[in-house]
């Protein structure tokens, strides 16, 4: 979830009802749930499974894994992982589960108490140290980042992962201004953007996409949603479901682009009636993207952005 607004401070799984439908969940089936934040999605998941049902969470960041309610952590058939999803492989082999997998959910972005604890330094909203990383104990901080990076670097960062159209200015202004002290806190940096960019005619704060797409690189956020996707494909078993909820336009076009090439026989083939099965489409997707209803942006307006695509292992 990427923009930020106040009053949304506890974590409400996004597009519950319908990620859940769209996994089509069997009593005794596998599932893999590839962000576990707090456990919404998982916990809606292990109400559907049977004894015999198992599901492998995962999350990168030590305070989901620390947070995990105890109702969940005790019950037998979920395992929970602190590690990236982009592993997801790796994991599943271990545990004899490659191609046994009955549906995997991935829950992009960021998570609400992510934003809302001020010392992680996801949010422009209150000062905290400028960090940003999902999991705190490795890699870069934002802050560390910020204090080398040159300024076409930055500028080509806010354009390309925050479809920043004042790129340019802001990374200048940034540059400038670390010459005379460092940007160490959340709120030095939304000052400085508010400063070097206009403010824009919606209501969203003029620091929104810069914080975006700083938060995006450091945590090489679609690089380890590609290498997920990529994966998904061995992991599924025939009738397996992925279901991918997406928060900004820029994860969503990976995941349909994903989707929509690996519902696709190879061109030469298209059209014609018999296909070899090795060039035979290994996904097809499931319905349209699917989009929160009016009454869930009431209740949470951090889901108004959200999006939901599925499709099903077919071979």
């Amino acid at each position: 979830m990427n923009d930020e607004i106040k009053g949304a401070s506890r974590h409400v799984p996004v597009l519950l009802g319908p990620a859940i439908s769209g996994l089509s969940l069997k009593e005794g089936g596998c599932y893999i749930d590839g962000t576990f934040g707090r456990g919404g999605h998982a916990g809606a998941i292990l109400q559907q499974l049977g004894p015999d049902g198992r599901l492998l969470a995962i999350d990168r960041d030590p305070d989901a894994i620390a947070a995990a309610p105890a109702s969940l952590l005790d019950d037998p058939r979920l395992t929970l992982i602190n590690g990236t999803f982009s592993e997801v492989r790796t994991y599943a082999t271990e545990r004899g589960l490659l191609g046994q997998v009955d549906g995997l959910l991935l829950d992009l972005g960021v998570s609400s108490p992510q934003l809302d604890e001020a010392r992680r330094g996801f949010s422009f909203r209150a000062e905290g140290p400028l960090d940003m990383r999902m999991d705190p104990t490795s890699g870069q901080s934002a802050a560390d980042w910020l204090q080398s990076v040159d300024s076409q670097t930055l500028s080509k960062v806010l354009k390309e992962f925050g479809e920043e159209r004042f790129a340019g200015r802001i990374a200048r202004a940034i540059v400038a201004a670390r010459e005379s002290a460092p940007i160490r806190t959340t709120t030095e940096l939304a000052d400085l953007v508010s400063k070097a960019a206009p403010a824009p005619k919606k209501r969203r704060h003029p620091a929104t996409k810069t914080f975006q797409a700083i938060r995006i690189f450091i945590n090489r956020e679609l690089d380890e949603l590609k290498a997920a996707l990529k994966e998904t494909i061995d992991l599924l078993a025939p009738g397996g479901r992925l279901a991918v909820i997406s928060f900004h336009s820029l994860e969503d076009r990976v995941v349909k682009r994903f989707m929509r090439e690996a519902s696709r026989e190879p061109e030469h083939y298209r059209g014609l009636p018999d296909i070899p099965r090795e060039f035979r489409p290994p996904l097809k997707t499931i319905g349209k993207a699917s989009a929160p209803s009016d009454d869930e942006v009431a209740a949470n307006p951090r889901a108004r952005s959200s999006r939901l695509r599925v499709a099903e292992r077919i071979s």
